[in-house]
């Protein structure tokens, strides 16, 4: 069972409750939402997608609105796995 590493005060609304469920999994060492950031863009619903592959896992960008955060996951899981997980806890 992996750990949610909680470094800031502020997250998406909604994204906490994902992330600790995607952490429960064992395969998930840990993860850790990192900068918030203004995007031009706009989703109406919370929306996570895998990035790119970093030396311990992969970076995932949630989207809500016109704010994006990154997402580190540190896993063994290969991205294809990853990504199923992100979109069965996301719904």
């Amino acid at each position: 069972m992996g750990r949610l590493v909680l470094n800031h005060s502020t997250n998406l609304e909604g994204l906490i409750p994902i992330l600790k469920k995607l952490a429960l999994n064992n395969k998930i060492k840990t993860v850790t939402p990192a900068i918030i950031s203004r995007v031009k863009g706009r989703s109406s619903k919370l929306i996570i997608r895998l990035s790119v592959k970093t030396i311990s896992g992969y970076k995932a960008i949630a989207r809500k609105g016109k704010t994006a955060q990154e997402i580190f996951i540190s896993t063994d899981l290969g991205k294809d796995e990853l990504k199923v997980l992100l979109d069965f806890y996301s719904r």
